[in-house]
């Protein structure tokens, strides 16, 4: 028993000399997994199959079109390689496009995400009556076509934009009459502030998910230990909504930066491009001008547009993510 014991010793259960527990393997693989989660896969399979046939086919096509300049009719010959790209590069009008994009977005953006937290803080209060209602009239305007909201806004302006402006003058608020839509910079004004009222349902259920994931024993430990409306919300509301926020940002920026319908039946990027955003200015270059010229449509110089722009928004996106986590690792690292 004792040369028994000593030629198979047993192997330490403790101190700093114990063997590491063999690592066992996952007792079901990829493929299991997989298999167990095949109504999943079978549900989103619809959904793919029209991203992928909508989405990324359309973009590497438009991608290989970029090379060749073509007016959209028969198949495309004239290969010009890169000169698309130079071309677009060297277009002011496409850069005052970027800019009035991004005008457009940078105000919507934080103007609208004010209202719509406000109003969701209010419509999430549990003593307010009608709040469906209320949730369902704001939200109405997303499930208004963007075009038809642009006639009727249109419509309003030319139509009936002398009894405004002279009620305005009545009223000594202006000095002579106002073109609504033949001012560049009241034009842009003007679409900005419907960009923002027709948008801004999208945000405010948003928010509203948002604070509805955060647990009402939160608020009601902080009402018994005395902190105040402002309080609470600074220290429990803002810091629990942050990640949904955040998300909300990255998500109303990139829609915005697709505005189109708006600008195009509004002033269809006139006066003489002073309105004139980048959807716009691809779809004049596809189809051939705006309401300043009559140009040939080029589908191959509109295809490189439409890369050159998309490079800028995934570089834009890829920069607010940067920003996003080196703001959290900051508060992390403060908190710590």
């Amino acid at each position: 028993m004792q040369l028994l014991d000593t030629a198979a010793p047993k192997p330490p259960t403790g101190g700093r000399g114990a063997a590491a527990p063999a690592v066992t393997a996952p007792a079901h693989g990829r493929w299991q997994r997989i298999k167990a989660a095949r109504w999943s896969y079978v549900y989103l399979a619809p959904l793919m199959a029209l991203l992928l046939t909508f989405v990324v086919y359309p973009i590497f096509g438009s991608l290989a079109y970029a090379f060749y300049r073509w007016n959209g009719i028969g198949s495309p010959g004239d290969y010009v390689g890169l000169d698309n790209f130079r071309q677009i590069a060297h277009d002011a009008i496409f850069w005052r496009a970027v800019g009035h994009t991004f005008v457009y977005a940078i105000v919507v953006v934080p103007v609208q995400l004010l209202i719509a937290l406000v109003l969701a803080l209010t419509l999430n209060n549990r003593k307010l009556r009608f709040a469906s209602f209320y949730r369902t009239l704001f939200f109405l305007p997303v499930v208004t076509s963007p075009a038809v909201v642009g006639v009727i806004v249109q419509l309003m302006l030319s139509n009936f934009g002398d009894s405004l402006n002279r009620w305005l003058l009545d009223a000594h608020l202006i000095g002579r009459p106002v073109d609504w839509l033949g001012n560049p910079k009241i034009a842009l004004g003007i679409i900005i502030l419907v960009g923002v009222w027709q948008t801004l349902g999208y945000n405010l259920v948003y928010f509203l998910a948002g604070l509805q994931t955060i647990p009402e024993e939160v608020y009601e430990a902080a009402r018994i230990d005395g902190a105040g409306r402002l309080r609470t919300f600074t220290h429990i509301t803002v810091p629990l909504l942050r990640p949904v926020g955040l998300m909300i940002v990255i998500l109303a920026f990139i829609g915005s930066f697709q505005v189109f319908d708006l600008v195009q039946v509004l002033t269809g990027g006139g006066p003489y491009f002073g309105t004139e955003v980048v959807n716009t200015y691809i779809y004049h270059l596809a189809f051939g001008g705006n309401q300043a010229t009559a140009t040939e449509p080029n589908v191959g110089l509109a295809s490189a547009a439409s890369f050159f722009y998309g490079l800028l928004l995934i570089g834009f996106s890829v920069l607010q993510v940067l920003l996003f986590r080196s703001l959290a690792k900051r508060r992390a690292t403060g908190r710590a």
